[in-house]
């Protein structure tokens, strides 16, 4: 068995802003490393559980092994050679070997989608004796796509299988996963953070966390839209998908602590989009929540507020028909 070191550069961390480096071991992050205390102390958890980000990199190895820290609780990962799922691989807490065996012969790219709600901190990589391992750059178009924990999709099956995961992997892009569990408050830094970074497509979905309390009916839609005015400066032109709140009964005509409900904030995302477009702004489009998750779907959200494994695939689904088929947007190439 040949082992390669975790802080190879060989190694492509796609979805990941940074790497966090100790004792042996990396930890990729979904914030960035060296402002982190610029961001709430609930963010900063939520940056190192890696929805969405996959370990990348090109071998012949039929069999491979991943060494870690112990992980923090059961779970599982997808694999896939070549953008085919070869594998899932369950865990239990406390493990430090997970192993994928009888991969298909010859050179391929492989892909590992890490757990999307545990930190994963790699040590090494294990390969038979004899194989390569090589660099394998992610050149597809980068997708940024912002929300809550129904972005997180801590329901999903498997990695792999969150609503981003299943678009990105449709319309071949290089996503960054910027769903965070119960944090998605239109916070100024995640906007100034998206406009810093590369990007051929962002999308945003807002609401179902501020409906909680964090902004009101006065605050919400100037948040809003200085959030998208500092993303297009740094994007000017690319297309840019506003999303509003999937279903959530409880939450539609009820107002929250601050007087929203989910019918004003639908109603609010559509004006900004509809405002930015009247000054010019061609390529915003708005997709109402309720036509990738309404009530016609209620039995696959199973709290009224979170979709279950099968409703985030039907998410997926319908996002990449909302977008793609009745919008029509075109992602230009990175």
């Amino acid at each position: 068995m040949t082992s390669v070191a975790s802080h190879d550069a060989r190694l492509t961390w796609s979805g990941a802003v940074c790497l966090k480096r100790s004792d042996g071991w990396v930890m990729p992050c979904r914030l960035p490393c060296d402002d982190l205390e610029m961001y709430p102390p609930e963010l900063r958890d939520l940056a190192a559980m890696p929805s969405g980000v996959r370990l990348r990199f090109a071998t012949d190895a039929k069999a491979v092994a991943f060494e870690t820290q112990p992980m923090a609780a059961a779970g599982n990962l997808d694999l896939y050679a070549d953008n085919v799922l070869a594998g899932t691989a369950a865990f239990k807490q406390g493990d430090t070997m997970i192993h994928f065996k009888n991969l298909s012969p010859g050179e391929k790219t492989l892909e590992l989608w890490l757990n999307h709600i545990l930190p994963f901190c790699l040590r090494a990589i294990g390969l038979p004796d004899g194989a390569f391992l090589d660099k394998s750059q992610d050149l597809r178009p980068k997708w940024i796509t912002y929300g809550s924990s129904i972005t997180h999709c801590g329901g999903a099956g498997s990695p792999s299988f969150t609503w981003p995961a299943i678009v990105s992997r449709a319309k071949n892009l290089n996503l960054t996963s910027l769903g965070f569990g119960g944090q998605c408050h239109v916070d100024s830094m995640i906007a100034r953070f998206i406009r810093d970074l590369p990007a051929q497509f962002i999308s945003l979905k807002l609401g179902i966390n501020v409906h909680g309390g964090s902004l009101s009916p006065r605050t919400f839609l100037p948040a809003v839209l200085g959030s998208i005015v500092t993303i297009r400066d740094g994007h000017p032109g690319i297309p840019l998908v506003m999303c509003s709140p999937i279903w959530s009964p409880e939450r539609e005509t009820m107002p929250g602590p601050t007087g929203l409900t989910l019918e004003m904030i639908r109603a609010d995302l559509r004006h900004a989009v509809e405002v930015l477009r009247r000054r010019g702004d061609r390529n915003i489009h708005y997709v109402d929540g309720l036509n990738l998750l309404g009530p016609d779907l209620a039995e696959l959200l199973p709290d009224l507020v979170h979709p279950d494994a099968e409703g985030y695939k039907r998410l997926g689904e319908n996002f990449l028909h909302e977008v793609f088929d009745m919008l029509g947007v075109e992602i230009p190439s990175a």
